[in-house]
């Protein structure tokens, strides 16, 4: 059963959440459902992984605005599946 939750964050970190959400074709509902399944499971049987940049707004750290969001994924896949 699916309930409504209220959650009150900075306006940029929103805006950008939405992006990445939208690049990602996902609902940021659904990320951070799946976030949230991580926190809170012993098995890690989610259906995809949680990028850096996904983990940097739920933990309050701030992002340098010159990072290259792209690159620093294609890195962290790249590294994931040598």
């Amino acid at each position: 059963m699916d309930t409504k939750l209220t959650l009150k964050l900075n306006q940029q970190i929103i805006e950008k959440a939405k992006e990445y959400a939208a690049e990602k074709k996902l609902s940021l509902s659904r990320i951070v459902e799946v976030y949230l399944q991580t926190l809170t499971s012993e098995k890690n049987d989610i259906d995809f992984e949680i990028s850096p940049f996904i983990k940097s707004i739920s933990t309050g750290n701030s992002i340098p605005n010159e990072i290259d969001y792209k690159k620093e994924y294609s890195d962290y896949l790249t590294e994931k599946y040598k």
